[in-house]
């Protein structure tokens, strides 16, 4: 179904779905006063100044400044997009997401998610019915493997043939565009399609939330290549996918560590002899996306590599994207296999403990990393330690701040014979420093007094509930400050939705050119809603209207004296004229809106 998600709908999601129960299945919360607390998970800090207030629906950082909905937290931190994090807050509350019609908001991807789950129900089926399926089946029992784990992987067989699957699923133009769009069809030169994967064992791939996103296939002939893959298509990147990461998931919900191999039939054989906590790269190297959902799922992820020197270039390109990663409490490991073994082989002639132990002895990122440029220079000289240093140094500079970073340079300085600090100052005297933030506007405008319009919109944006006290907006419309546009909008939200949450408000403006304005307002420190509070912020509105009848008089008396005032505009200018001088207060204070 294609057209915008109503925005009712997104209101009523987020009053539905708790935000503390959202961050807390990624990011562990405890209880500090009223709000929860952690430490942020978008940059490395060693005292929580992450915050999530479940009155406010709505997270902050005090530290780095991240903040959010629960929408914008699946978004920033699970790497969702915004129609995925809809839709997976809506699976959590048992909602449908509705669609409006037309509408610019983005296609769905449901119709291809669709014809990949028939897909992959067809392959299945071919594999227990296809008159030419036994030479699969006698494949996948050469390897060890059930029936039982053959069907936890939804294994399947592409039957020989060029058009299969065409002719089982395509039977009308439109679902033949589906299935070329969802990588299953190649396209002709000269028009119409062939079947991509044919006579090969096929391997859906599921995303996080199980969706099959591509397939990978095994050629049971001589076909070229051995292994095919997905293209790239709307739902499949195999930069951002792992294969085996929900099934792992499913068996051991956050296992205490993840195996990182390099292919499907790796992750099928250990899983088939109790190893159920394999992922493999989809015919790529780690990507840094990789690294961020292999460490939400578990804080040690062991890469596993052929022990041959190809085996430790691919550990060592792996040891480079994972440095940015490494906050701490997260460990990456590097097993390296014995010559002529992969995981599959090494599991079945000499069994899970064997392989169990090869990961025990694996190499922490430190004692690789050193090992590795060790093994480059001649450390008995001056001119080695020295190339040592300056070799280690853009590594280690990549290392986020934190416990992990500061050991790392006193192992460098053990091994180069630096003291500690100059070791340390190789990374950080260079340009390398921790990157300081650039003041914020907004920061001088806190240590200055906030303007009128500015402490409406902070109490509006705190208590949305307020907004049910502003009876006419009519004098806001012509008042000329700073801000004033943006408070209407506000009010008008509140009249429409008066039951909206603070992030539910924010979430409105997610796109608007003040929406970051409005979340830093959102962080700041209020005085709780009480009798005195509601007074004030009732006080402040109507400073506001005769604020606006002040501008109005001037404006008025100014055509006067020019002799430009029609009949209207001098019994208006007569009415006025009563009331007009009596309060100029906030006129001279400024709102910045971005």
């Amino acid at each position: 179904m294609t057209g915008r998600i109503p925005r009712q709908f997104i209101d009523e999601l987020l009053s539905r779905v708790d935000i503390v129960d959202v961050v807390d299945e990624y990011v562990p919360l405890r209880k500090g006063g009223k709000d929860h607390k952690a430490c942020c998970p978008f940059h490395n800090e060693k005292t929580p100044s992450f915050t999530v207030s479940a009155d406010k629906q709505f997270y902050h950082c005090f530290g780095c400044g991240a903040h959010g909905t629960a929408i914008g937290f699946l978004m920033d931190y699970a790497h969702m997009d915004f129609i995925e994090a809809v839709e997976d807050l809506a699976s959590r509350a048992g909602l449908e997401v509705p669609r409006e019609a037309g509408g610019e908001q983005g296609e769905s991807l449901q119709p291809l998610l669709d014809m990949l789950a028939r897909a992959s129900a067809y392959y299945q089926q071919q594999l227990r019915q296809h008159r030419e399926a036994a030479r699969a089946v006698d494949y996948l029992r050469s390897r060890g493997l059930s029936g039982e784990i053959a069907a936890a992987f939804g294994l399947g067989f592409a039957p020989p043939g060029w058009d299969n699957l065409l002719g089982a699923l395509g039977g009308r133009d439109a679902e033949r565009t589906l299935m070329a769009r969802a990588g299953l069809l190649v396209e002709k030169s000269g028009g119409g399609y062939y079947d991509r994967f044919r006579d090969r064992i096929t391997f859906p791939i599921l995303d996080r939330r199980g969706r099959t996103v591509g397939f990978g296939a095994r050629v049971l002939g001589d076909d070229t290549p051995k292994y095919l893959n997905s293209p790239e298509t709307p739902v499949f990147h195999k930069g951002r996918e792992l294969y085996g990461l929900y099934q792992a998931r499913k068996a051991a919900g956050h296992p205490q560590r993840l195996i990182v191999v390099e292919g499907y039939m790796d992750v099928v054989a250990l899983a088939q002899h109790g190893i159920r906590n394999a992922v493999a790269t989809l015919g790529t190297a780690a990507t840094e996306a990789h690294l961020e959902q292999l460490f939400r799922v578990s804080q040690d992820v062991v890469f596993c590599f052929d022990g041959d020197e190809a085996g430790r270039r691919a550990a060592w390109r792996a040891l480079e994207t994972a440095l940015p990663a490494m906050h701490d409490g997260r460990q990456a490991l590097f097993m390296f296999l014995p010559e002529g073994q992969d995981p599959d082989s090494l599991v079945r002639t000499e069994g899970p403990e064997a392989f169990a132990a090869a990961v025990e002895a694996a190499d922490s990122l430190g004692t690789f990393l050193f090992d590795r440029l060790a093994a480059r220079v001649d450390r008995s000289t001056i001119d080695g330690r020295a190339r040592l240093a300056e070799l280690a140094r853009p590594l280690l500079a990549k290392l986020p701040e934190g416990s992990f970073r500061e050991l790392c340079y006193r192992r460098l300085a053990e091994l180069t014979g630096l003291a500690p600090e100059n070791s340390a100052t190789l990374g950080s005297g260079r340009g390398n420093a921790r990157a300081r933030s650039p003041a914020s506007p907004l920061d001088k405008q806190k240590r200055q007094s906030p303007s009128l319009v500015r402490k409406v919109i902070t109490w509006l944006l705190h208590y949305p509930s307020l907004g049910q006290g502003v009876t006419s907006t009519d004098h806001l419309r012509s008042l000329e400050l700073p801000g004033v546009p943006l408070l209407l909008e506000l009010v008008e939200t509140l009249e429409d939705r008066p039951n909206l949450t603070t992030g539910g408000l924010l979430e409105r403006f997610r796109d608007h050119a003040s929406g970051r304005h409005l979340a830093r307002l959102a962080a700041e420190e209020v005085a709780p809603l009480d009798a005195g509070l509601e007074r004030e912020f009732s006080d402040s509105l109507e400073k506001l209207h005769r604020l606006a009848d002040d501008q109005r008089f001037a404006l008025l008396a100014r055509k006067g004296r020019e002799g430009h005032l029609s009949d209207a505009e001098k019994r208006e200018f007569a009415r006025l004229s009563g009331g007009a001088g009596q309060d100029g207060g906030g006129g001279n204070a400024t709102l910045d809106p971005g």
